[in-house]
């Protein structure tokens, strides 16, 4: 069940790798042509960091033999609001003169919306997985949880232009932050 599962999900989070990819691409491409904006920039990253992460993690999944259309479903659901998370960050096509600020504030409840409702999304996946003995939780798991609620809910609630400079930077050190000391526990673990 584990490969069919992996496709699908594969699948989802392929595009939205390509939808973030893409999206830097052209911003490059463009970049004389359309207002950039650097918290545009680092969300886009902290997004691929993110997507690459969950993919990752989904892996653990391969030992799990008992699967439930309920389980399948909240996964696939998971992997679909990260995608649409991603999506929010560039237009589908874009015109030359796009102005990214505008762009992303414009979007700017959807997007910290999604991001609110794919770590509160993480918890359970993260927390069934160690149940079931597929992973541990690494001990810095409810640092990221409520650094990362507490960074949607801030760009949910304001529209300060000086606090959206901020918060993609804050992110970025949480999730680096997380990984390396999650990977530091694993790799201490081993030895």
């Amino acid at each position: 069940m584990f490969d069919y599962f992996a496709v699908l999900v594969s699948v989802v989070f392929g595009l939205a790798l390509t939808h973030l990819l893409r999206g830097l691409g052209k911003l490059i491409q463009m970049r004389r042509q359309c207002r950039i904006y650097l918290p545009h920039i680092i969300w886009t990253i902290n997004v691929v960091f993110w997507v690459l992460a969950v993919w990752w993690g989904m892996f653990w999944w391969r030992s799990l033999s008992d699967w439930t259309f309920a389980w399948f479903l909240f996964i696939a659901s998971y992997a679909i609001v990260v995608f649409v998370w991603s999506y929010m960050l560039d237009p589908q096509e874009v015109s030359e003169h796009i102005n990214f600020e505008q762009f992303f504030h414009d979007n700017r409840r959807p997007f910290f919306g999604l991001m609110l409702l794919a770590m509160l999304m993480d918890v359970p996946e993260v927390l069934v997985k160690s149940r079931m003995g597929l992973r541990t939780v690494p001990t810095q798991y409810a640092a990221l949880v409520v650094s990362v609620i507490v960074i949607a809910v801030i760009g949910l609630s304001t529209a300060n232009r000086r606090t959206h400079l901020l918060l993609p930077f804050a992110c970025l050190v949480v999730l680096c932050s997380y990984e390396l000391l999650s990977a530091v526990r694993q790799i201490a673990a081993v030895n």
